[in-house]
């Protein structure tokens, strides 16, 4: 008997039998619903049997018999009634559990967020993609109709959404695109170390999101709660759906605070900070400033994150502020880092750890901040060991900057285009979904092998466009993307280690980079990363200049 959870009040099934009856009380159940008609099967018990068992055992049964494929409103309706006045927890069957779980959905879409509906179907073993559509019309067959028809829908207008769009326009001017982004401001994320190094204003990292998003280009402001790919329909808040031709998923990925214990109650207070917020940046820089002495702890969560060296320029930049205010010598500076290695391409890390000896760094690896009492100002951290089991320490701290565990976004991870963990599906060179052959995916939300950074959405932008335009008809071949992706690790105010490099590690030296050693610390490496290419950012990038980004033709 298999038996998987969809909440706290209901479990779903396959089909049971009626010695299994006891076994279900046993296990703490108070009810049953069976959603599978008499005589289904050859081989099904009829649900007299399971009702006499189920009266034996103490539990109160309930017969609400589906159709296999033809569940309507009616049924839904009367299954959401029924499991609201029986005792909990319920267990309901069927043939798989598929209707059953089928039923459950529909019945809450006017009660939960379609998201929420999707994931614990998906993390009980099934798939409702195929009613998202019904379950956004609050359970209605029929009900509603799209707002607006595409030639293609970009989900998301941070970098990646919105330096696609720009390249699709550069290369066809008449193409109908709109893009779903409920935010009102677009950022520079790459900035906020620097915000936090007291490089920047916050004010220098943010734009208002209309005066980025290209022209012409419908924005729909709102948030995405489901996909219908069969259907070619996106279903955003509100219950409206709206229809592509292409669909290209650019989201970003989701910042889990509330992956640590404790973190959403301290952060941005207490000594506990993150250049991964626009808002906490300037806090980072404050408690730089301020602190004289002590301990000051880095943290670096398991991958994939994005922007894998923005823990360790944090503590660089901090580092260096403390050195050149007299103050590093009374500070103890911790990375205390979940993976096994300073940087993952070897050819930067002798250049790194040169700065990890003057700054005097104590390097903790395979250690994992999974709680934090900012009041008391401890850190608990769980370290992995050679066996592969966990020994957990505590440590207190009067700085820490955190880095938090990421995941794709949650209405990703629900639907049908993520793969085992959550991350979408794709094709690593031509970035198509691996199953729905009119959706890419660029950017963060992917689950190609490649650094998650900016950089890396700048060189995947032109090869989603030129395959979009290549489905449409509107080119000859099909482009690739080679894993380029740039991580400048900013080492010391005025210098950085720029690392450059493709998929498998690969150094990928860019012109005019090229020109420099990126290997090594470099101050016209600083210039160009931290000077130059932010306003380029905003003028090339999410204007469709692709400097530096041609894409490569598919051999």
């Amino acid at each position: 008997m298999k038996v998987s959870k969809l909440t706290d009040d209901l479990s779903v099934s396959p089909q049971i039998l009626p010695s299994e009856v006891a076994e279900l009380a046993a296990l703490g159940f108070k009810s049953i619903i069976s959603n599978r008609p008499d005589g289904e099967g050859a081989d099904q018990p009829a649900f007299s049997e399971i009702e006499r068992e189920a009266k034996a055992n103490g539990l109160v049964s309930r017969y609400v018999p589906v159709e296999t494929g033809k569940v309507s409103d009616a049924d839904a309706v009367a299954f959401g009634a029924t499991l609201a006045e029986l005792p909990k927890p319920v267990l309901a069957y069927c043939r798989s559990g598929t209707r059953s779980t089928t039923l459950w959905a529909l019945s809450q879409a006017s009660k939960v967020p379609i998201a929420d509906i999707l994931s614990k179907a998906k993390t009980a073993g099934y798939d409702m993609s195929g009613v998202v559509s019904r379950i956004a019309a609050n359970g209605n067959v029929g009900a509603g109709g799209p707002v607006e028809k595409f030639d293609i829908v970009i989900v998301g207008g941070g970098a990646a959404g919105t330096a696609v769009a720009s390249s699709l326009y550069a290369r066809q001017g008449n193409l109908n695109i709109g893009i779903i982004e409920p935010a009102d401001v677009h950022y520079y994320q790459p900035g906020w170390t620097l915000v936090g190094g007291g490089v920047f204003l916050p004010e220098q990292t943010a734009r208002p999101m209309g005066s980025v998003l290209p022209r012409k280009t419908t924005w729909i402001k709102a948030a995405v709660a489901a996909f219908d790919p069969d259907n070619n329909t996106v279903v955003i808040e509100g219950c409206r759906t709206i229809r592509y031709q292409h669909l290209i998923v650019c989201p970003g990925l989701k910042l889990n605070w509330g992956g640590v214990e404790g973190l959403t109650e301290t952060i941005g207070k207490n000594g506990v900070t993150s250049n991964y917020r626009y808002d906490l940046a300037p806090y980072t820089w404050e408690l730089v400033k301020g602190l004289k002495s002590g301990r000051a702890i880095f943290t670096q969560p398991p991958m994939p994150i994005k922007c894998a060296g923005a823990p360790q320029k944090a503590m660089y930049l901090s580092a260096d502020h403390w050195l050149r205010t007299g103050c590093l010598k009374n500070i103890n500076v911790e990375f205390n880092n979940a993976g096994a290695v300073l940087f993952g391409v070897a050819d930067y890390v002798p250049a790194l750890m040169d700065y990890i000896k003057r700054y005097h760094v104590k390097l903790n690896f395979g250690c994992n901040l999974v709680a934090v009492d900012g009041p008391a100002k401890r850190a608990r951290f769980a370290k992995a060991m050679p066996d592969g089991s966990k020994e957990f320490f505590e440590t207190d701290f009067d700085m820490m900057h955190v880095c938090p565990p990421q995941t794709a976004p949650d209405f990703i991870r629900a639907s049908s285009l993520a793969d085992a963990a959550g991350w979408m599906d794709v094709d690593p060179a031509t970035l198509r979904h691996k199953k729905y052959a009119n959706i890419y995916g660029l950017g963060d939300v992917t689950n190609t092998p490649n650094a998650k950074t900016a950089a890396a959405a700048r060189k995947q932008a032109p090869v989603v466009a030129e395959n979009v335009l290549y489905d449409m008809g509107y080119r000859q071949s099909m482009c690739v993307y080679d894993g380029y992706g740039s991580c400048p690790l900013t080492v010391e105010r005025g210098k950085i280690v720029l690392a450059e490099f493709t998929y498998g590690g690969k150094l990928a030296p860019t012109f005019p980079l090229a020109l420099l050693d990126g290997t090594k610390p470099s101050r016209a490496a600083w210039l160009l990363k931290e000077r130059i290419l932010p306003p380029i950012y905003w003028q090339a990038m999410l204007k469709g200049r692709e400097w530096m980004a041609k894409p490569k033709v598919m051999a």
